[in-house]
């Protein structure tokens, strides 16, 4: 539909909702969703904020492309300051809630101050009201989305919500939308947590309409969706496998960050990897994949539904964890598994359950696991203060300890800082695997040397997402690079992040990317928006992408942030990898980043020149 050209205020502190027109002239500028939204933030909120403070914002906005027939049109993302990082931090979901918002008749909602009580917001089309929510205070997101559905007596409804992690201030808190699905990263559920909001349920009959040339969109959405079918990885991968077809060869490439990244390589990770999770188990005869799923439009369907045998140790006596639920991504099987150095499979997908059903970024929780494990295998942190034996490859302390961090409960209060502020409360601070506070997901930077440029300079912390360079170092796509060389990864690094941003921003998914180029995407977004004479052209997008990530940059230096933040843990750069192809190899980070900063157009503190500025409208 383009833009639903209006937006929801909602001031928690008065309790009202109010709606304003949708800036159009940013709109041109941002397109939507990532940029659009960044935008409203950074002219609204004062950089060095307290992100738990009333005068935080948090924006929830959907892209244009959000809710039509192009294919994956279900996202939204959440933007604030983050908890965990204190940088700029903008999260991304799918699921079926983005795609009811715009059909609600909404582009964004913008949530400022803080309630004086827990209240969750309804909207029922163009009807937008604060309930209470004193009777869903303390309750899981699962049990919240169940309560609401039942009590609007409508099974359509669509919900995002925080768990307990949100309300007890686990810093790497997430917003989960349709059970498992979430907006993850960087403590948005924090944020949302601090201001008292414990979910937003949207009920859209309105629809879509509005789009520009409709003749066009069709032929440019279908084009597109032939091209996903007949690509290896989204034709036929990802439907298959879904994110876990990675499991297997990444740990091959001796790139698999494993034990807090003190090795490349997991000897387990047959045993967690997409492969196994087809196999069926010994002990039931069932195979722990169930099916695959689609979020709204999607016609990959990389979403996995899994079942953990009932009678595993883990869930023998908790009934709730024996039906079909979301099952495990690479990320997630990553940090809850090979970080940990933990290979039981339905442990980990349990792990995973209770991270969806409280609502707390795997990453981050699983990353964090992992540095305490280390911190317990030195003698710094005892059985006394964790609770429970809490070595490597403990699948059992796994699982207590997301338990505890669920509820708030012992040393779970502890894991909920994250790892960045725990190692350094006991006095090991180069024992946190994290960038501006963020931890590194599931590829080591000294086995595929752009990955770690990426999380070097990502404005939201360590993220795979802002510039997923394996597509190029790992698959081929859309060039083959050598991953073990740092010559041309900062020209790669930077373009990837551009079109990154401005995928972000359209309402699709960043999976399109491995068959989609802009070249794909600019009829889609032409069709459906007014872009003026020009159109929406791939260089206007591309200069578009520039302009978002610059927008960031700047906010986050304005927030404190310097060069000296543009950097991986001290591991990376002086303890080579132990074996695979990468043996013998650290990250090359500090010959990359000065490149990367002239090609930027950035000085040598990394601050955005006149010129760079000017040449971007900022």
């Amino acid at each position: 539909m383009g833009w639903a050209r209006k937006i929801l205020r909602v001031d928690l502190s008065k309790g009202t909702c109010k709606s304003e027109p949708l800036n159009m002239e940013w709109a041109q500028q941002y397109l939507g969703q990532r940029g659009l939204a960044t935008k409203y933030f950074v002219e609204e909120v004062d950089p060095k904020v307290d992100p738990l403070s009333p005068a935080n914002k948090l924006i929830m906005a959907t892209g244009p492309l959000t809710g039509t027939m192009a294919s994956t049109g279900g996202r939204y993302s959440v933007i604030t300051k983050g908890a965990l990082t204190g940088a700029i931090a903008c999260s991304n979901s799918g699921g079926y809630i983005g795609a009811e918002l715009k059909m609600a008749g909404w582009d964004m909602i913008i949530f400022e101050g803080k309630s004086p009580k827990p209240v969750y917001l309804s909207i029922q089309d163009d009807v937008a009201e604060l309930r209470d929510a004193a009777h869903l205070w303390g309750k899981t997101t699962w049990d919240t989305e169940e309560i609401i559905k039942s009590s609007h007596h409508d099974p359509q409804v669509r919900v995002c919500s925080i768990g307990r992690a949100g309300e007890n201030g686990v810093l790497y808190a997430c917003i989960v939308n349709d059970l498992h699905r979430a907006a993850g990263r960087s403590g948005v559920g924090t944020v949302m947590g601090s201001k008292n909001l414990k979910a937003v349920a949207v009920r859209g009959t309105v629809g879509v309409s509005g789009i520009r040339d409709f003749k066009a969109f069709m032929t440019a959405t279908t084009a597109a969706k032939k091209v996903l079918a007949d690509n290896a990885v989204t034709g036929q991968g990802l439907p298959t496998y879904g994110t876990q077809v990675l499991m297997n060869v990444i740990n091959e490439m001796g790139a698999l960050p494993t034990r807090n990244a003190k090795d490349v390589q997991f000897e387990g990770a047959r045993k967690i990897s997409a492969e196994a999770m087809h196999e069926k188990r010994l002990s039931d005869g069932k195979a722990n994949l169930v099916t695959n799923a689609a979020c709204f439009g999607c016609t990959i369907a990389c979403g996995r539904i899994s079942q953990v045998d009932k009678n595993h140790w883990s869930v023998v006596n908790s009934p709730k964890y024996w039906g079909a639920t979301g099952g495990l991504e690479y990320e997630a099987a990553w940090s809850l598994g090979a970080a940990d150095g933990v290979d039981d499979l339905d442990a980990l997908t349990v792990a995973n359950m209770i991270c969806n059903e409280d609502g707390f970024d795997p990453i981050t929780f699983g990353a964090t696991v992992g540095a305490v494990m280390e911190l317990y295998t030195m003698g710094v942190l005892t059985k006394e203060q964790i609770g429970i034996e809490a070595p490597f490859g403990s699948a059992q302390a796994l699982l207590e300890i997301a338990h505890m961090t669920a509820e708030g409960r012992g040393f779970g209060k502890e894991m909920g800082l994250g790892s960045a502020r725990l190692t350094a409360k006991y006095g090991h601070p180069e024992l946190s695997m994290s960038v501006k506070s963020q931890e590194f997901p599931a590829y080591d930077p000294r086995g595929i040397q752009g990955m770690g440029l990426t999380y070097a300079t990502s404005n939201r912390g360590a993220c795979h997402l802002r510039s997923y360079t394996v597509a190029s170092e790992v698959l081929g796509i859309p060039v083959k690079t050598d991953p073990l060389v740092t010559e041309g990864k900062p020209a790669l690094v930077m373009a990837f992040q551009d079109a990154t941003a401005a995928f972000d921003s359209s309402g699709t998914c960043i999976f399109t990317t491995f068959a989609w180029s802009l070249n794909d995407l600019a009829p889609q977004i032409d069709a459906a928006c007014e872009g003026g004479e020009a159109g929406w052209s791939v260089e206007r997008l591309a200069e578009l992408g520039a302009r978002i990530w610059n927008m960031e940059r700047v906010f986050n230096n304005a927030a404190g942030f310097t060069a000296k933040d543009d950097d991986l843990p001290a591991r990376l750069k002086t303890e080579p990898a132990q074996s695979g192809p990468a043996k013998g190899l650290v990250s090359g980070i500090d010959k990359m980043v000065p490149e990367y900063y002239k090609l930027r157009g950035w000085d040598t503190a990394g601050v955005p020149d006149k010129e760079t500025l000017a040449r971007l409208g900022l």
